[in-house]
């Protein structure tokens, strides 16, 4: 199987962009959408551009934590996050909110793997397989199938 380094999902909500992106740009709320975080430390109150949170994560009877700080939050169009671990960059996660007219919104949930290329890629995704269980050549298919329960748990919970 080839390594995959992108991903995404995305979805229509019948729901303005404010209240689509006022759902995704607090990593608070993130457990209620993904199926893989459970608990999450934002460091601060507010949440914009340079915050940090560290995310913790299971999937079966494994667990693990993330260091996260936001790289973009533009109210209403985007909201994204940098992963690392040990120090290292491991991936980048965001979500695109577009309104597409009548009060809808097309919601896009991405991910690149940022490990390649760089010194200790080759350990940290050595270290992904062994605290996840997801071997680096399944973490694109694995994440796909996280977004859309995520992009599905969002729209429930946003739209009236």
């Amino acid at each position: 199987m080839e390594r995959e380094w992108v991903a995404e999902e995305s979805v229509v909500i019948d729901a303005e962009p404010g209240a689509v992106y006022a759902a995704v740009a607090d990593p608070r709320r993130m457990k209620q959408w993904s199926p893989e975080l459970f608990a999450v430390r934002v460091r601060g109150r507010d949440v914009e551009e340079g915050t940090r949170f560290v995310g913790f994560n299971r999937i079966g009877p494994r667990v693990w934590f993330t260091n996260c700080r936001v790289s973009t939050a533009v109210p209403g169009e985007v909201f994204a996050f940098r992963v690392s671990s040990f120090g290292m960059e491991v991936a980048l996660w965001g979500y695109r909110v577009e309104g597409i007219g009548d009060g809808r919104t097309r919601l896009t949930e991405y991910w690149q793997d940022l490990r390649r290329d760089a010194r200790g890629a080759a350990f940290v995704s050595l270290l992904g397989k062994v605290f996840t269980g997801v071997p680096a050549e399944r973490r694109a298919a694995v994440n796909r199938e996280g977004m859309r329960v995520t992009l599905g748990r969002i729209k429930a919970a946003v739209e009236p």
